[in-house]
């Protein structure tokens, strides 16, 4: 009851499969993110997200660098009621890796981001996974209603071993850039006592749509 959304990524669904889903649905009133970052050819990328929706998904990720012949696929199965997001950067990823990764030198994380996002809207997604950083200019650029997803969340009297995020951000920051949901994951999955780690965090939320 202290959550809204469950999401169930790539090392769960790997290990359990289609049934956890199924106990989310069971045992749960929310809903459910499956963040598995598909990125393939587009037919394989469709049929996937259809599977995907008939077992009662909300939320499910695409690589937005795939193009449009992925980010397209969104569209196709809006009437399904799945809710497709095109991660934009992975928040592990820095500006300095960049040109490592073959992009030109006057090519900025935060414009590779806004243009990612630019696309995914143009071709059907209903939202971006972003990082915090990128939330105001993806809003002011997006229309109210293209969502925005912010993973990297570190709340500040949380400790998260080995951390492998390198543009994180507060709770309370995320939402008062303009984020709509936030991913929490190893503040709360690692905490001694999940509950009350999540309840302080809906409470930061609450404070930052209050302030």
């Amino acid at each position: 009851d202290s959550v809204g959304c469950f999401k169930i990524g790539l090392e769960l669904f790997i290990k359990e499969g289609p049934d956890v889903l199924k106990m989310v649905r069971d045992n749960s009133s929310a809903s459910i993110f499956l963040d598995l970052k598909l990125y393939d050819i587009p037919a394989t990328v469709r049929s996937a997200l259809i599977s995907a929706a008939t077992h009662g998904v909300r939320f499910i990720t695409i690589h937005a660098s795939g193009g449009q012949s992925i980010l397209q696929t969104a569209a196709e199965v809006k009437s399904l009621g799945l809710e497709v997001l095109a991660v934009t950067v992975l928040t592990s990823f820095s500006e300095s890796e960049l040109e490592d990764q073959g992009y030109k030198k006057n090519l900025s994380l935060g414009k590779l981001v806004l243009n990612r996002a630019s696309e995914a809207e143009k071709f059907g997604c209903a939202g971006v996974v972003c990082s915090g950083e990128e939330v105001v200019s993806i809003k002011r650029k997006c229309s109210p209603d293209f969502k925005i997803v912010v993973p990297g969340i570190r709340p500040v009297w949380a400790e998260v071993r080995k951390d492998d995020q390198s543009r994180i951000i507060t709770p309370k920051g995320a939402i008062v850039n303009g984020a709509d949901f936030i991913v929490v994951g190893r503040p709360i999955r690692d905490a001694k006592e999940p509950d009350i780690a999540a309840r302080k965090i809906v409470d930061e939320i609450e404070s930052a749509i209050t302030s």
